[in-house]
């Protein structure tokens, strides 16, 4: 019984590892897809929307999708340097 909890507890990482799984990158992948997407939908309800109040809020959120856009491409590009070796 003792081994099974000692075996269920996860080994906590001092740093993440300086590698994008498949995994990972499919799901920056959909990240970016996301904001892109609500970025788009909120502009274009917004030009379609006659009240001034709710024209304002998705603009709103349109700048704000494209913001968090922008972060995740600058983060991506920032640590995309290849990693030098340790000896």
């Amino acid at each position: 019984m003792q081994q099974q909890s000692e075996q269920n507890q996860q080994q906590v990482m001092p740093q993440p590892p300086n590698v994008v799984t498949t995994k990972d990158e499919i799901y920056i992948t959909d990240m970016l897809s996301w904001n892109l997407l609500a970025a788009k939908k909120s502009h274009y309800f917004a030009q379609q929307c006659t009240d001034t109040d709710v024209k304002s809020a998705l603009e709103s959120v349109s700048q704000m999708h494209v913001r968090h856009y922008q972060q995740i491409l600058s983060h991506l590009q920032s640590n995309n340097q290849p990693i030098q070796p340790t000896q």
